[in-house]
């Protein structure tokens, strides 16, 4: 098992000064990852300032070597493909090929779309999710495009430079269980970050539903695919590593290939550095 750690894009970590240093602290105390969130837009969070998720792992990614970088996660139907490829493909050359794409449709729906006039109706932001990401992965290949779908027309388009790794960052896919869709587009990528509706942000899931979960996905992979894939779970331990091993451990056996530290999302540290620093240098869960 792998362990990232996870923040938001806003409150002290809109400044990019501080997410380097806490991507510095993730490298030195053992953490495999770091991940931001990708939000515009936030109204439970508004007032406190927000950054750029991709300024904010550029900053990361400078003051780093070992680390994977990536968001969690980008809501891709919001991006036009073509600017979102040239973000991802830079930040790919930047860290040395150290980028995890993780997309889905992100929310919430109304702030993050509807204050800008866009459309909230899932089945069609579904649509752009998977054209987008179809056309992500042509971009990043460094190779000729041309594209003519029911969202996105490409004429004659190339991309350069192309990511560093090949055919592409690994692309992990996100949505809330028990709905299934989501989960079933995640098989036909590299992985899959659920988040529970009965477990908040920032809340170990249950353990038979991660069971339930990691079932359904492997079920609905494609026949004969030999490609790694992860199952990427997330909430909160303690330092204690008697207690953290007992919290994740059995998610472990379960099949979760990676766990990601996160705050509450309903506590006052979720956005606020010293505290998540405390953690982090704490180093992550041992198994």
């Amino acid at each position: 098992m792998r362990f990232s750690v996870n923040i938001p894009n806003f409150g002290d970590f809109a400044d990019p000064r501080n997410v380097a240093t806490l991507a510095t602290a993730a490298e030195q105390a053992g953490w495999d990852g770091l991940f931001v969130w990708d939000h515009v837009l936030h109204r439970r969070h508004q007032g406190r300032p927000f950054g750029d998720p991709w300024m904010l792992l550029t900053a990361a990614a400078l003051t780093t070597s070992r680390i994977r970088l990536g968001t969690l996660l980008t809501p891709v139907p919001r991006y036009r493909p073509q600017q979102l490829a040239r973000q991802v493909a830079t930040l790919d050359q930047l860290s040395g090929g150290r980028v995890t794409f993780a997309a889905g449709l992100g929310g919430p729906v109304k702030d993050e779309y509807a204050s800008f006039g866009d459309t909230t109706e899932p089945p069609v932001l579904a649509e752009r999710l998977d054209e987008g990401l179809g056309l992500l992965g042509r971009f990043w290949s460094g190779e000729p495009v041309d594209h003519h779908g029911e969202h996105y027309e490409v004429r004659d388009v190339t991309l350069l430079p192309a990511t560093v790794q090949q055919p592409g960052p690994p692309v992990w896919i996100g949505g809330f269980w028990p709905k299934r869709a989501p989960m079933r587009r995640a098989a036909r990528w590299d992985g899959a970050v659920p988040l529970f509706e009965s477990a908040l942000h920032g809340q170990v899931p249950h353990l038979a539903e991660v069971r339930e979960l990691i079932e359904y996905v492997n079920r609905h992979r494609p026949a004969g695919e030999e490609r790694p894939f992860d199952f990427v779970l997330g909430g909160a331990t303690p330092t204690d590593a008697a207690k953290a091993r007992d919290l994740v451990g059995p998610l472990r056996d379960a099949g979760a290939t990676w766990w990601d530290e996160r705050q509450d999302q309903d506590g006052p540290d979720l956005d606020r550095l010293a505290p998540v620093l405390r953690r982090v240098e704490a180093g992550p869960p041992v198994l």
